[in-house]
């Protein structure tokens, strides 16, 4: 367990908004847990997932959408709301930096690192930027406790 709280307002919002999400570690191969939450947010929640993976310039188009390396290289004039984050805790604190360095340019309004994934100062970080944070969770857990008709 995190020492770090989730809002569940918070949750709630950036599951009810229709927004575009970036999924950090998103590839093709469909036996991955970060494709088939990719999937769940853009079938089931109807949002605009943009892959983000280091070979992603050489990956096919997922979900309608082109893939990028990092965040630096999603073209400007894109909006990207949601950063969801499938790495490794270790490498999880250069992401949500990436984040925090895209923020305005992008419309970044908040980082979700996924369930396991943990790291209280990347998460600092983020919320002293301005950034909304959820942690060690994943949007298919929170979805069914979200109130009925949102």
């Amino acid at each position: 367990m995190t020492a770090y709280d989730n809002d569940p307002e918070v949750i709630h919002d950036l599951l009810a908004d229709p927004g575009t999400w970036a999924v950090v570690g998103l590839s093709d191969n469909r036996a991955r847990t970060a494709y088939r939450i990719a999937q769940f947010l853009h079938v089931e929640l109807d949002k605009r997932v943009v892959p983000i993976h280091p070979r992603a310039p050489f990956a096919p188009p997922l979900f309608g959408e082109a893939g990028y390396a990092d965040l630096a290289a999603v073209p400007d004039g894109e909006r990207v709301d949601v950063v969801d984050c499938f790495v490794n805790s270790e490498l999880v604190g250069a992401v949500v930096d990436a984040a925090i360095a895209e923020r305005e340019r992008l419309g970044i309004r908040a980082v979700w690192l996924q369930l396991g994934v943990i790291d209280e100062e990347a998460a600092g970080r983020a919320r002293e930027a301005g950034l909304d944070v959820v942690m060690d969770t994943c949007p298919a857990i929170e979805w069914p406790r979200q109130r009925p008709g949102d």
